[in-house]
């Protein structure tokens, strides 16, 4: 990061200290960028028939956003180092903000899905700069309660996404999905030109073109072929989009680690606590993204509920989610990170694996407490790799952590839907454990509890004292 005084918008707060506020802010962006991501769901029968086109058909706009911002998060870790965090944060509320108010207006299909990939380029810079606003200003002893904010509104959107966007359509109409966000963009962007520091950038930073054009393509052939893994259509084609993938960011890596100024630098794999969010981290992530997918899937096809009773009942594991979250950073200091880890990742296994003993006549309330625990596992989990992934991170190498950690995230969850989806169909078409209604989901939660376990291991794999300087076990020593 260059130094040169010319390169700098003017900072006001040259110490490093914890910004509660400034982390509610991004948090409170992240919410938006996360909500939209799921909210339309709700929404596909009315704009389907404002629009007199099949609902099928309306899923493209949600794979447009999906993709858009997975695809953008490699080039904002550049824009922020050649025109400054605080500009792009503020730009990308901006562009966020415009969009959603584009979506609202939105005559007919084509519209809306332009719309959504402009909301989505505002999403892909929110996202990671707005994480390196906060991180950039945090000092390692506050990191946990740093991220404890910024953890939150992953945890919370998938619950609220429903029944806000139920709501809204039910009571006004779709276009509230995306009006909302227009006194909310407009809030926060007030708010961020107060809240966010001002730093220092590179105004001569060059572009690694080559290594953006091989990492874009190659996060976008990987979300489309997942997604499409994750749909009823043939494999074949999403195999080869996929492999596709694999090979663009094989030949992005191999590019970067000879390039002289490469998109990202790739020595924070050398850091082992960093290199656990794309080892263990990677499948804790993929495995319980696909717990959303496939109960309400389990008790709608295979107990036979309602959609109301399986929404409800899925809340269960959301709850458990926010409920623990008061406790997560506690345990954490309390423990460190390696015991919490092989503990969350294990007892999440467990739940997994006891989701597959379940069935149409397991009491009520039964379910309701298993979903709950899993929900607890599952938050202690995410909030322990959100902050272990920087805890030796050093300053110069936070840009490239944080861009390709906000990637990894968006791949994992697109995985975790396609991967259950293709154990149901494994398990549907070779009736390897029989062929009732619910055979298939049982089948697919033992897979998922082995997959848990591999994160068990990596974990296991650990420092003692991992991340001490974050969680303060080097107090204890």
């Amino acid at each position: 990061m260059s130094t040169n005084p010319s390169n700098t918008e003017v900072d006001t707060t040259s110490e490093t200290s914890w910004r509660p506020r400034l982390a509610l802010l991004v948090a409170a962006t992240f919410f938006m960028e996360f909500l939209d991501g799921t909210i339309l769901t709700t929404a596909i029968p009315s704009i389907a028939s404002d629009f007199r086109v099949a609902p099928a058909d309306i899923n493209i706009t949600m794979t447009a956003y999906l993709v858009t911002v997975a695809m953008g998060i490699p080039l904002s870790s550049w824009l922020a180092e050649r025109f400054g965090a605080r500009r792009i944060f503020c730009l990308a509320i901006s562009v966020f903000t415009i969009a959603s108010l584009l979506c609202a207006v939105s005559t007919d299909l084509s519209m809306l899905t332009l719309s959504r990939v402009a909301q989505g380029m505002g999403g892909a810079m929110m996202v990671p700069v707005g994480t390196l606003v906060v991180l950039r200003g945090t000092p390692k002893s506050e990191l946990l309660r740093a991220t404890a904010y910024l953890v939150w509104p992953g945890l919370l959107a998938p619950v609220l996404a429903p029944m806000v966007g139920g709501a809204l359509t039910t009571f006004l109409s779709w276009h509230w999905i995306f009006i909302i966000n227009v006194p909310l963009g407009l809030v926060a962007f007030i708010a961020a030109l107060r809240l966010v520091p001002r730093t220092q950038f590179d105004s001569q930073r060059r572009l690694d073109w080559f290594g953006l054009m091989l990492t874009t393509l190659g996060v976008g052939a990987l979300v489309v072929g997942l997604e499409t893994l994750g749909g009823h259509s043939s494999n074949v084609l999403a195999i080869v989009v996929v492999a596709a993938g694999v090979l663009s960011l094989a030949g992005a890596v191999w590019w970067m680690r000879n390039a002289s100024v490469p998109l990202f630098n790739l020595s924070v794999f050398g850091t082992r606590t960093f290199r656990a969010t794309s080892t263990g981290g990677f499948i804790y992530r993929l495995t319980i993204s696909s717990v959303p997918f496939l109960l309400p899937l389990m008790f709608q096809d295979g107990f036979g509920w309602d959609p109301l009773k399986a929404g409800v009942m899925v809340a269960a594991v959301f709850v458990g989610n926010i409920g623990i979250k008061p406790a997560t950073t506690p345990l954490i200091r309390r423990f460190g990170f390696k015991p919490v880890l092989v503990f969350a990742s294990f007892a999440s296994a467990v739940t997994f694996a006891l989701c597959a003993f379940l069935d149409a006549q397991t009491p009520e309330p039964v379910i309701l407490a298993l979903l709950l625990f899993s929900g607890a596992f599952r938050s202690i989990g995410f909030s322990a790799y959100a902050s272990v992934q920087y805890a030796d991170i050093v300053p110069e190498q936070l840009p490239s952590a944080n861009a390709i950690s906000a990637t990894l995230v968006q791949l994992a969850a697109a995985a975790g839907i396609a991967v259950g989806a293709l154990f149901l169909r494994l398990l549907e078409t070779t009736h390897l454990l029989g062929g009732d209604q619910v055979a298939a989901y049982k089948g697919a939660f033992l897979a998922m509890a082995v997959l848990m376990l591999i994160s068990t291991v990596d974990s296991l794999t650990l420092h003692r004292h991992a991340g001490a300087e974050v969680s303060g076990g080097a107090k204890r020593r």
